[in-house]
This record gives structure tokens, C-alpha cells and sequence, in this order.
């Protein structure tokens, strides 16, 4: 797949291989056949795919493409209490709608049989071994990354007690925390992953696929390597906050190696990118929950949501989005994107490929005192100047039309070209007109305006009195004939550009302008009436018709306006003004001198952390985890961050278990009573 470079005033059509794609061109330089390529996109079905996911689809599905390899879908689901069977459709409908096809649709579920054997095989090899203390002792003993960990006193059992216990555990003989098999590799390892990492721990839930089958489910680091390693993926392509696990990833690898090259001869390569960030967006599972609870948006598919579901819903294409992403490219450190880029490549292809329509959002009646009572004219229009093949349609023009209320003002300043007393303008593929009155109602708002026509300036007659120019285009409905339409307008649902980095609440930030339903008259012929057909309405904006368009009412939301009227908002709404510190920032800024303060201002930083939590996502919180134990202050507020995001519910990750529990066994006070939870 070949990525398109940017520059502050065009998008270069220049190929260039990524990092990633070097990566891969020298390893066929040397030893891997071209035939051994296989990627894959492992989600774990415990959500819906947003515009983030879309750059890892993008980048594994386009590699496949580019170098006609296979690409595997695969669910990593290995966690029964978060995950479920309706995440794993929505999943699969949305890559479906992208365009993307993949060779296999794998489950790491299927792998369960051979990574229990694998277990065995190494504790047989005296590589793991069955750790039956408390989660807060395994946690403790781990150290701090300035601090080696303590091996377990249960590191040393025989190879025979260990396939014994694994068995049993296996048979389920144990309740959950009973007992865990780790990994047995270095307590003293600087890189606190392969300090004996938890390989499989008990859970006795049902399961979406296996049922009741299994009992103990592998762990996160011990699965989706080996998953990689079963599916022989050449290479395993994941964004940057996983480049800390490589080297867990390798280790589990050559572990079994040895053993399985005969049926399994191809070691993956695991490498990193930047993920997708996006202005003016919200990216955190949480919090477009909570916009969803709240009731701020109507649903994970509302179009003002990132979600793959809400963008479709709003009328993106998948050539816009697949646009967007081989335009951004694939970088090595994370950055923030305009989301005016993706919006730019929706117009681009809306452009192309939307068909012309007239509408009016807003109207008021425009009456042609000269044009015959009763007389139907039907005028040819092009359906889309872009694509000549899109043939023209017939639209009707009569006595009364409905023009936009902004298309006419009694006075108008130098720069509006509209309609207004005395002045003339061109009705869009019909006739020059020129306003001589209007009328008001009794709340004195202008109700109509009465013009004449000359009925030899039809547009494309070829008349002399055709030719004539004049400054202003309208576009117009004809009363009788338009159908009446409900529209929904969108906008950013967030003012600021980083609503999620800001010391208030992210919700402060809520656009109140993001939506509005207005009542609406179109031309009576559209081409199609089907869910998501796509059409510009002139002079507005681009338009797709709602999937929850009902008989009675056609509903149409706005998907993206002609041209990006945010870069000429104010800085209150375009952010001029100086970046702001993130949320995580401010917290471990009010940590380091927290168990100095006094009682009372404990009291109020702990609201402040409290509330700065709303803003903190648990990928922002766990670097924290690993702070030495010294800094006091900065466990503690860490721990108060974690307290807010389990509330509001964030899933205990076996991460989330060994930092409580090593806080818990703190000698500093403070830090041990907030670790109760």
C-alpha cells in the first residue's frame, strides 16, 4: 500500500514506502519467501471499531493487498466477562462495508487446545511454573522498574507439582485466585513485562463460543503470540503502546519453537506505529459510553460518533475514509490529526459521486408575478457536472417556488450577491429574476417576495438575454411539487480541538450547535430513495439518506458542508489559543507533594485528581503503575485516577490486580488505605 505525503498546501501524489513496508521489503531480500507474507487484524470483540481502528485495518488489509497477500481476521477473545457474540457481527459488518475481505476469520478461542499443550510443554521444560499466592503478593514482588522483583517462593515447585496443579486447575478443582501459571524467565528483568508474567488465570465463566469447556483462560501476552505464531502471520503489525511487550512476544515464541517448527516453521515479527488520534474527537471507549449514557448522542451509531457505524450513518464512504488513511500515512511516533483532512477527503469523493439535488432548509416563498397561473414547466438539469455519465433529470418550475429565507434581504451589504430589492439573479438551470416586494406576517418576518422573470433567460437556451450575467445563483424548490423532508444537520460534536486534554470536563466542551432537525423541501424526482444514498444538495452541502427513513418521512443527514467553514470560527471554537497541559500531566503534577500537604488541601487535591480523572483514559494511567516506590505521591494519585475509571467501568486487567495489590501492601499509610477497593 502506497501513502500519500502532506505539506501545508496540497496532498503530493508522490509513492514512497513506509517504515513498515521497508521492513518488509528487506526481509524478502533476505530469507523470506514472498509466498510465507500473512497479515492479520486481531480485535477483541468487547466494543465497536471506531475511525482509530481504522488506520490498523487500513494499514494490514492494504499490505495485503499491495503485496497480493492473505489476511486474517481474528477475534482475541479470551476474556468471557467482557466479550460477546454482537461485538463479533458489528465487527465483521463494519470491515465488510470498508471494502476489506478477509482470507481467514480466525478466533484465538480455536487455539485453546494447543496453547493449554504448549503450557505443559514448558513447565515440563521448567519454563513456567503454578504461582498459588495472593494476586497482591505476586504484585508486590515484582519491584518498580529501579527495583528488582523477588522470585516467588512457589517458583521453585518440581516439574511434577506444577503439571499436576495445571491440570487440576485445568479440571477446575480451584476457585478463581486460587492459582496462576506464570512464565519463568527473570524477576530481575529491566523490562518489568518478563518479570514471570501471568500466563493463565481461572475464571469460571461462560464462554461465547467454547461455553463451558475451559475454565482457565490464557492471558493477553501468552495468546495473541502464539495465535500469531499457530496462523504463521509473517508480521505482527500493532500500534506503539504494545513495543514495551516485543520482547514478551519473542521470548513466548522461542519457547516453543524448539518444538512446533516441523508443523509451524515461520516466526512472526512484531512491529509498531503511531495509532490514529483525531481533533475534536474523543477516542476512549469510556467516554463515548458515557456520551451514550448521558444521553448526549442517541447511540454508539449516532453520526456525530466516531464509531465506523456512526460515520456510515452520517453518509462517509469508504473510499473517503480509505483516502484519509493512505493520506495520513503510517508514522513511528504519535501526533494529532485535523480532522478537517478527513472531512476534505469525504468531499473529495462525494464530488465525484454524489448526485445534484435541490433543497431548501430554510424557506420562504418567492412568488413570479409574470409567470403563467397554472403553468408547469419541466427544465433539464445535470445530475453530476463531475461524471458525465451521470445523465440529467427533469425538474419542475412554476408560479411559486421556495428559495432559502438567507438568499433575500431588504438591504444587503456589498458583498452579498443574493437577492434583494431592485437587483437580479440567476435561479439555478432556470430563469433571471428580479425582486420588486416582499410581504411580512404579523410577527413581522418576511413571509414572501415577489419578483419577475424574463422569460428569455432560460439557462441553456443559448438567448442573448441567456448570456447575461449577473452576480448571484439560487437554488429553488417549486411548491406544488416538492416533497416535504425532515433533515438533520451535523456538526463536530466537540467545540475544542483536544476536548480530552483540557484541565475542565470534556463534556464542557460540547458543541450545543452539533445538531438541529429542520423541516425541508426537495425536488420531487431523486434518483433513489434507498438508506445511505448519497446526494450534494447545491449550494449546502453533501446529504445521505438515514437508514431510519421511515414511509411517511424521508429523513437526510448532513454529512459535511461544501467547504470548512471551521477555519474561519473564532479561537474560541478554532483553537488558536496556547496548548494545554494534558489531564495526566496535571495529576502527577498534584501528586508529587500530596502526602506533605495538610489534611485540608488533601481533601481538595483529591477532588481536583477526582475530577481530572474524567479526562484520563486507563492507557494515559498505566505508564503511572510502574512508578518507583518513592514517589509516593504519584501512587497515590494514580491509584485515585484508577478508583474514578473502575466506577465508570474499566475492566480489572491482571495490570489493574498487581498495582492494587502491591499498593495495598505499602508501608506509607495513606497509600495502602486508598489501595482498598
Amino acid at each position: 500500500m502506497y501513502f500519500y505525503l502532506t505539506d501545508q498546501q496540497s496532498v503530493m501524489t508522490k509513492k514512497t514506502l513506509n517504515f513498515i513496508e521497508q521492513i518488509i521489503e528487506e526481509d524478502l531480500k533476505n530469507s523470506l519467501d514472498k509466498s510465507q507474507l500473512r497479515f492479520r487484524f486481531p480485535p477483541e470483540p468487547n466494543g465497536y471499531l471506531h475511525i482509530g481502528h481504522t488506520k490498523a485495518i487500513g494499514i494490514s488489509f492494504g499490505l495485503g493487498s499491495k503485496y497480493d497477500a492473505p489476511v486474517n481476521l481474528r477475534f482475541d477473545d479470551t476474556n468471557p466477562t467482557k466479550e460477546d457474540q454482537a461485538y463479533v457481527d458489528a465487527i465483521k459488518k463494519d470491515i465488510n462495508w470498508l471494502g476489506y475481505h478477509w482470507d481467514r476469520e480466525c478466533y484465538s478461542s480455536d487455539y485453546f487446545g494447543q496453547l493449554y499443550d504448549w503450557a505443559l510443554l514448558m513447565i515440563i521444560n521448567n519454563k513456567a511454573y503454578v504461582d498459588s499466592q495472593p494476586s497482591a503478593l505476586i504484585a508486590k514482588q515484582k519491584g518498580t522498574p529501579t527495583q528488582p522483583g523477588e522470585d516467588s517462593p512457589y517458583r521453585s515447585r518440581t516439574i511434577e507439582e506444577n503439571t499436576t496443579l495445571f491440570k487440576e486447575m485445568r479440571a477446575g478443582k480451584f476457585e478463581a485466585g486460587a492459582h496462576v501459571l506464570r512464565a519463568k524467565i527473570d524477576m530481575q528483568h529491566p523490562n518489568m513485562l518478563m518479570r514471570d508474567p501471568i500466563m493463565y488465570r481461572i475464571i469460571h465463566t461462560h464462554h461465547q463460543r467454547t461455553g463451558s469447556d475451559w475454565c482457565i483462560y490464557p492471558m493477553y501476552d501468552w495468546t495473541h503470540g502464539e495465535s500469531d505464531y499457530i496462523e504463521q502471520i509473517s508480521h505482527s503489525l500493532c500500534s506503539l503502546e504494545f513495543k514495551p511487550h516485543r520482547d514478551l512476544y519473542n521470548w513466548f515464541k522461542k519457547a516453543v519453537y524448539s518444538h512446533s517448527k516441523q508443523t509451524y516453521p515461520l516466526q512472526p515479527k512484531q512491529r509498531e506505529f503511531a495509532r490514529l488520534n483525531l481533533s475534536y474527537t474523543i477516542m476512549s471507549k469510556r467516554k463515548l459510553l458515557k456520551l451514550v449514557d448521558l444521553g448526549v448522542v442517541s447511540g454508539w451509531d449516532d453520526p456525530r460518533m466516531p464509531t465506523i457505524s456512526g460515520l456510515r450513518r452520517r453518509g462517509y464512504t469508504p473510499n473517503a475514509i480509505k483516502k484519509f488513511i493512505e493520506t495520513i500515512g503510517v508514522a513511528k511516533r504519535d501526533n494529532i490529526i485535523d480532522v478537517s483532512l478527513l472531512e476534505f477527503c469525504v468531499r473529495e469523493d462525494l464530488n465525484k459521486t454524489a448526485n445534484r439535488v435541490m433543497a431548501v432548509l430554510d424557506p420562504i416563498k418567492l412568488i413570479i408575478t409574470n409567470y403563467p397561473e397554472g403553468k408547469t414547466a419541466w427544465l433539464e438539469a445535470t445530475n453530476n457536472p463531475e461524471n458525465m455519465a451521470s445523465q440529467t433529470r427533469k425538474i419542475p418550475f412554476s408560479k411559486i417556488l421556495y428559495i432559502e429565507r438567507a438568499d433575500f434581504k431588504e438591504e444587503a451589504t456589498k458583498k452579498y450577491f443574493r437577492l434583494t430589492l431592485g437587483n437580479e439573479v440567476r435561479l439555478k438551470n432556470a430563469y433571471i429574476i428580479k425582486a420588486e416586494s416582499f410581504e411580512r406576517d404579523k410577527n413581522g418576518i418576511i413571509s414572501e417576495v415577489c419578483c419577475t422573470y424574463d422569460p428569455k433567460s432560460l439557462s441553456g437556451s443559448g438567448t442573448t438575454a441567456s448570456l447575461k450575467k449577473v452576480k448571484g445563483t439560487l437554488h429553488w424548490v417549486s411548491l406544488e411539487h416538492a416533497k416535504e423532508i425532515e433533515v438533520r444537520v451535523y456538526d463536530r460534536l466537540f467545540s475544542h480541538p483536544a476536548p480530552d486534554s483540557q484541565e475542565a470536563d470534556f463534556l464542557t466542551f460540547i458543541n450545543p450547535n452539533s445538531y438541529k432537525s429542520v423541516k425541508a423541501y426537495i425536488e420531487p424526482n431523486i434518483p433513489s430513495l434507498d438508506p445511505y444514498s448519497h446526494y450534494q444538495f447545491q449550494r449546502l452541502g453533501y446529504f445521505s439518506i438515514d437508514p431510519n427513513s421511515g414511509s411517511e418521512t424521508l429523513i437526510f443527514n448532513k454529512t459535511v458542508g461544501l467547504r470548512d467553514a471551521w477555519s474561519k470560527q473564532p479561537p474560541a471554537l478554532n483553537q488558536q489559543q496556547k496548548p494545554q497541559r494534558k489531564p495526566i500531566d496535571l495529576v502527577k503534577q498534584l501528586g508529587k507533594k500530596y502526602i506533605n500537604m495538610p489534611k485540608d488541601k488533601q481533601i481538595k487535591t483529591k477532588a481536583e485528581i477526582q475530577k481530572l480523572s474524567s479526562r484520563i483514559t486507563y492507557e494515559d494511567l498505566f505508564p503511572l503503575f510502574g512508578t518507583a516506590s518513592k514517589k509516593v505521591g504519584t501512587r497515590i494519585a494514580a491509584i485515585i485516577v484508577l478508583k474514578e475509571l473502575l466506577k465508570t467501568g474499566q475492566a480489572r486487567t491482571q495490570e489493574i490486580e498487581d498495582f492494587i495489590q502491591k499498593a495495598s501492601l505499602d508501608s506509607n499509610p495513606t497509600l495502602s488505605k486508598e489501595a482498598l477497593i
